[in-house]
């Protein structure tokens, strides 16, 4: 498509845990090219622990 390329951050990516059911960067993607980082596994609970970091509610 061109030279823009999109770069999650896995530090501030909580899977949108907090926010929706799934992922909305793999629901809106046109490609379906977004998976899962296998270096960066999270369990629920993990992505739960950083929403509330990253919204300042911990």
């Amino acid at each position: 498509m061109g030279p823009t390329i999109y770069v999650i951050d896995p530090d501030h990516c909580t899977e949108c845990v907090g926010h929706y059911d799934t992922p909305q960067c793999r629901e809106v993607c046109p490609v379906d090219c977004i998976d899962l980082d296998p270096e960066h596994p999270e369990t629920p609970e993990q992505l739960q622990e950083k929403f509330l970091h990253l919204t300042g509610q911990a």
